[in-house]
């Protein structure tokens, strides 16, 4: 019996995804990977290593270790290596030649939400490329995605303290990311119009709202929009990519959101279990520059988008 079950286990086939960016498009690399394993009974198998060490420019982290996820990471030789840069290059053009769901190297085409991905039944190794920037990738399994992302809560006193405070009151997260220099250009991040015209709808919706502000730049964002006196708080105590899950942490706490065009906050605003919650989202497209935004499928169909 136990030899039959080990021989299973070599038999079954295998998804693994290759892991990178920042927080908010890890948690897309894996949640559509996760969909594709649990669906076909395949193994999840984490590359959380490929991509980030040729990451001069972001010099982002592996982060998912923050999260509650049931599998493993590669192993060397699931990750191709050695020159695993080169024979990655030479699988994905192969592949390119193949039908898409012959493929077993697969590299997404574009950002709108494509439907075949459903459609992908994993034979021996499948490798996952991509960020799949959509809860239709995972939206059939939404509650396991949901439990395998839980976040390890941290344990300092100032994030508990916050949390208590969090719990207490009807809050709003705010997120305002900086893709440029606030004094520079506001081509990448949401307009100042934006979060002003956000507050204004969620004044309405939440007229006694306590305003939690999340940001890469908090100093920027608190004098970038007015917010109500006596009902903001601005979250400055997570800086640097170590402490990222503690911010989405707080996040998750709130009970209402105004989102950023990122991906983090857009995580922050779905792994929320408040079944009465608000979320108010960037309506604008933008498909260049150091972002893209708005495209096909990336915001759930009952968000606010303004």
């Amino acid at each position: 019996m136990v030899g039959t079950l080990q021989l299973d286990e070599r038999l079954k086939s295998k998804v693994i995804p290759r892991i990178f960016g920042g927080l908010g498009n890890q948690l897309f690399c894996y949640a559509a990977a996760r969909r594709l394993a649990l669906i076909h009974d395949a193994e999840l198998v984490i590359d959380d290593i490929s991509g980030f060490v040729r990451d001069l420019a972001y010099k982002r982290k592996y982060q998912l270790r923050h999260f509650m996820i049931p599998c493993r990471t590669a192993t060397a030789t699931e990750r191709m290596e050695p020159f695993s840069n080169v024979r990655r290059y030479l699988r994905r053009r192969l592949n390119q030649r193949l039908p898409f769901l012959d493929r077993s190297h697969i590299q997404q085409e574009g950002m709108d939400f494509d439907s075949r991905l459903l459609q992908v039944k994993p034979w021996r190794t499948l490798y996952l490329e991509g960020y799949w920037q959509s809860e239709g990738y995972f939206k059939d399994v939404a509650e396991t995605i949901r439990k395998d992302l839980r976040i390890i809560p941290p344990v300092d006193d100032v994030n508990l303290r916050t949390a208590a405070q969090i719990s207490t009151k009807p809050s709003v997260a705010v997120h305002m990311r900086f893709f440029d220099s606030p004094t520079d250009s506001e081509a990448n991040n949401a307009p100042t119009g934006y979060y002003s015209r956000a507050l204004a709808e969620m004044e309405v919706l939440v007229p006694d709202a306590h305003y939690y502000v999340f940001s890469d730049q908090p100093n920027v964002a608190s004098t970038r929009v007015q917010m109500p006196a006596g009902r903001v708080t601005y979250i400055s105590h997570n800086l640097g990519e170590d402490n990222t899950y503690a911010d989405l942490w707080l996040m998750t706490r709130c009970r209402h959101f105004i989102i950023a065009n990122s991906t983090f906050s857009w995580w922050g605003a779905w792994l929320a279990q408040h079944r009465d919650k608000h979320v108010i989202a960037p309506g604008f497209e933008k498909r260049h520059g150091k972002m893209w935004w708005g495209f096909d499928g990336l915001l759930p169909d009952d968000w606010i988008k303004l």
